[in-house]
């Protein structure tokens, strides 16, 4: 099975390949020819996401997923959430400007829980005759939350974005300290991602 992942994003291309392994050959938005900066007006992260997956389907016609993540901070009334890849402001994204500015909103507040919650939008291409000759497109959403809290200060070189300020529940590291291979097991993305891929080929398979 052949799909789209509605992202360049070097980091979560990895991560989502090796969570899907062998069972799905997974396009970039690169690999497609796809070089336009799609846009992200949405007010949530499901809308985000459909906004994602529903450009690429209508422009290239082939199945796709798209994601969009936020990390919720309770302290902070629920953000930085659909605005964390922005959260400092300007046109990139740049983890160690949005860090900063978390830590320093939450300053010595003792009240660090938060978590990173992820929604995946799938959008497929279902016959809907024998022949073939019509044919709609389903939609579907997929979510993953991992609870945590945020430290008070960075530590762990792995991962990206905020993961060197978030320590999961139940852990004494921070998801860059924990590394790839444990983070892929117990992330807001590898559950979300879970759901999908037992969606798309079966629980037995996922």
């Amino acid at each position: 099975m052949r799909i789209v992942f509605a992202t360049n994003n070097q980091h979560k291309l990895q991560e989502i390949r090796q969570i899907l392994g062998d069972n799905i050959e997974v396009l970039s938005l690169k690999d497609i020819d796809c070089n336009v900066d799609i846009p992200e007006t949405g007010k949530t992260l499901e809308e985000n996401a459909r906004q994602k997956a529903r450009y690429v389907y209508d422009h290239y016609h082939m199945d796709v997923f798209a994601d969009d993540t936020g990390l919720e901070v309770d302290a902070l009334d629920g953000r930085p959430g659909v605005y964390s890849a922005r959260y400092a402001g300007g046109e990139g994204h740049d983890s160690e400007a949005n860090m900063t500015k978390l830590l320093g909103e939450l300053a010595e507040n003792n009240n660090r829980k938060a978590r990173f919650r992820t929604v995946i939008a799938l959008i497929q291409k279902k016959d809907v005759c024998p022949c073939g000759c019509t044919s709609i497109a389903q939609e579907h959403l997929f979510e993953g939350i991992v609870e945590g809290e945020i430290t008070r200060q960075r530590s762990g070189a792995e991962g990206f974005g905020y993961d060197p300020i978030f320590r999961p529940e139940g852990y004494d590291k921070t998801f860059a300290e924990l590394g790839i291979d444990i983070k892929n097991q117990i992330s807001h993305r590898a559950r979300a991602v879970k759901k999908l891929c037992e969606y798309l080929m079966g629980n037995d398979k996922c």
